[in-house]
């Protein structure tokens, strides 16, 4: 209705008034095979809670200066890790150094819940 739509448009005008980095971009970036959402960042730490859809699986990636620690928080991950494979379940966490290519992927048939602590340069 048009009353929903003046209320959006007036928060969209108070964010903007406050600089709030929402009015610019969305915390939650959606990809192929899920979404992640940043929590929390700093000069040297980004915290990314990330969703895996059922089957999906992230692109293979390297970050050549910073570790990364993901934590399960619902479901059960595989997580490629240079030659290694390893399954992970609740509860469960991996740590991959830097200049290791990597990817997660969903093995169960909900949504898979992380979270992510990446430690290091930030790009």
């Amino acid at each position: 209705s048009s009353d929903k739509a003046r209320k959006v448009k007036d928060l969209v005008a108070r964010l903007k008034a406050l600089s709030r980095p929402e009015q610019r971009a969305h915390r939650r970036k959606h990809r192929p095979w899920g979404s992640f959402e940043t929590v929390a960042s700093g000069p040297s730490c980004l915290v990314n809670r990330i969703s895996i859809k059922p089957g999906g699986q992230t692109a293979l990636q390297m970050h050549r200066h910073r570790w990364e620690h993901c934590v399960v928080v619902h479901g059960t991950a595989s997580l490629t890790c240079g030659e290694s494979q390893l399954t992970l379940h609740e509860n469960q966490s991996a740590r991959v150094p830097p200049g290791e290519r990597h990817r997660l992927g969903n093995l169960g048939e909900a949504p898979l819940e992380l979270i992510e602590v990446q430690v290091g340069a930030q790009p």
